[in-house]
C-alpha cells in the first residue's frame, strides 16, 4: 500500500486565482461574453443603486454557486434547471428582505430589479457551466469573480451616467455652481436607457481594442 500522501492544491493557487481575475478583464460577463445588459441599462442612472446591485449579485451569485456545487452529484439532471431557479430565488428572496431591512430607500430605487436577479442569465450560466462541475471552493471563487467583473461594469455605467446627466456623485454635488453659471448644462440623455447602452458599447469598444489579442488567445 502506498504512504505517499496526496498534496491538497493551495486554496489561492494560480489556477484559483484565475478564477477570480479573468472576470474581471478578459472573460468578463458583460464587455466580452455580452450577459446582464439589461440590469446595466436599468440601475445604473445613479452610483448608490448600481452599488448595491453589484453586491447583491456577488452574494447571490457567490452563495448559489456554492449549494449548487455541495448538490451537484445528487441533482437529477432532468430538473437540474428547476433547482438552479429555486437556489437563486432562495438566496434572492434572502438579499431582498436585506435591503428591505438596511437600504430600504435603496431597495425601493431597485424596484422590481432585484427580483430579476433570479433569471439573470450570468447566474445561470455559470451554476450550469460551472458550478454543476467543480467543487465548492472553485465554484465560490469563481462566482466572486463573475460577480466583480459584473460590478465593476456597472459602477463604471453609473459613475459617468451620474456625473454627466446629474452633475453629482451619491447625489453629492461636484460640478461646481461656476460651471452652470458659465452656461454649463446637465446632459439629460445620460440618465436615459439609451445612453447606457451606448455607454456600455464603448466601454466594450474600449475594452476589447487593447484585450483584443488577448481575448482572441482565450
Amino acid at each position: 500500500m502506498s504512504t505517499e500522501i496526496k498534496e491538497r492544491e493551495p486554496l489561492f493557487s494560480p489556477k484559483n486565482m484565475k478564477l477570480l481575475t479573468t472576470p474581471l478583464n478578459l472573460s468578463n460577463p458583460i464587455t466580452v461574453q455580452v450577459l446582464g445588459i439589461c440590469s446595466a441599462l436599468a440601475v445604473t442612472a445613479k452610483l448608490m443603486p448600481a452599488i448595491v446591485m453589484s453586491i447583491s449579485v456577488l452574494v447571490v451569485m457567490a452563495a448559489s454557486n456554492v449549494v449548487i456545487s455541495l448538490l451537484r452529484n445528487g441533482i437529477p439532471p432532468r430538473i437540474r434547471i428547476i433547482v438552479q431557479l429555486v437556489v437563486i430565488a432562495t438566496m434572492v428572496i434572502l438579499v431582498d428582505q436585506v435591503l428591505k431591512a438596511f437600504v430600504y430607500d435603496v431597495s425601493k430605487q431597485l424596484s422590481v430589479f432585484v427580483g430579476l436577479i433570479i433569471t439573470n442569465c450570468i447566474i445561470m450560466g455559470r451554476l450550469e457551466a460551472f458550478a454543476m462541475a467543480n467543487k465548492p471552493w472553485p465554484a465560490f471563487l469563481d462566482g466572486i469573480g463573475n460577480a466583480m467583473g459584473y460590478g465593476i461594469i456597472l459602477i463604471i455605467i453609473a459613475f459617468f451616467r451620474e456625473l454627466l446627466g446629474s452633475g453629482t456623485i451619491f447625489d453629492f454635488r461636484v460640478i461646481p455652481q461656476g460651471a452652470y453659471d458659465f452656461g454649463y448644462v446637465n446632459n439629460g440623455l445620460m440618465i436615459l436607457p439609451p445612453m447606457a447602452l451606448i455607454t456600455v458599447g464603448v466601454i466594450i469598444w474600449i475594452q476589447r481594442y487593447y484585450t483584443r489579442e488577448l481575448i482572441e488567445e482565450n
